[in-house]
C-alpha cells in the first residue's frame, strides 16, 4: 500500500521513528540497522511494509530496499512474524542473512534472539533458492551504487566461476594493484589467478 515515506525524522529511537510528512506522523517500526542510518539526520526516506492484522495496522520501515526485500523473504516463512524478522534484521544485517541462508549457516541464524534450530532450518529450507537467485540476479543486472569490483564479481559468476573463490582472487588483485583498476582489468586478473 504505502511504497516510501519521506519527511522529516519527528522523533527516534532504536525500535522505532516517528515521520512528520506534510503535517502528519507516521509511526514506523525499524531494525537496528535502519536506525544506525537514520541517526542523526533530519529528513530520510524509509521504504515501507504495512502489515495488516484484525486489531491494528503496523508500518514497518527500512533505510533502503535491500532490507525491504530480505524482511518480506523473511516473514513469508512459516512461523516468522514481522517482529521476528525485524529482530533478526537488527542482528544481522540483509547481507548477512541473505549469506547464512544461502550457506546454510544455522549458527550465525541461532545467534538471534528467538531463532532456534528448527527456526533456522525453516529459514533455509524455505529461503535458499529464492535468495540465492535474487542475489545472482542483482549481481548480474547491478545495483544502483555498483562498484567495479561488484560488477567484475558479477562477470565470473556469469561465466560459472564460483562465487566465493572470484571474490577471493579479486580481493586479492584489489589488495595488490589497488581498486583503482578498471572493470575490464579486474576480470582479466582475475582468470589468471583462478
Amino acid at each position: 500500500m504505502y511504497a516510501f515515506i519521506e519527511g522529516k525524522i519527528a522523533e527516534l529511537n532504536p525500535a522505532g521513528v516517528v515521520i512528520d510528512c506534510h503535517g502528519v506522523g507516521y509511526q514506523v517500526n525499524i531494525s537496528l540497522n535502519t536506525y544506525s542510518k537514520l541517526n542523526g539526520k533530519e529528513s530520510f526516506r524509509l521504504f515501507t511494509h504495512l502489515v495488516v492484522r484484525e486489531d491494528a495496522m503496523v508500518l514497518f520501515g527500512f533505510a533502503d530496499e535491500a532490507e525491504r526485500s530480505v524482511f518480506q523473504q523473511l516473514i513469508s516463512v512459516s512461523g516468522i512474524g514481522p517482529n521476528t524478522a525485524r529482530l533478526i534484521l537488527s542482528a544481522l544485517s540483509p547481507d548477512e542473512v541473505i549469506d547464512a541462508i544461502v550457506n546454510e549457516n544455522v549458527k550465525i541464524l541461532q545467534s538471534v534472539k528467538g531463532i532456534g534450530g528448527k527456526s533456522a532450518l525453516r529459514l533455509i529450507v524455505d529461503l535458499k533458492g529464492r535468495l540465492s537467485k535474487e542475489s545472482i540476479s542483482k549481481e548480474i543486472f547491478g545495483l544502483k551504487h555498483n562498484t567495479g569490483k561488484a560488477e567484475a564479481l558479477s562477470a565470473l559468476v556469469m561465466l560459472g566461476f564460483n562465487k566465493a573463490a572470484a571474490e577471493k582472487a579479486l580481493d586479492a588483485i584489489i589488495k595488490s594493484e589497488g581498486a583503482a583498476l578498471p572493470v575490464e582489468q579486474l576480470i582479466k586478473n582475475a582468470l589468471k589467478i583462478l
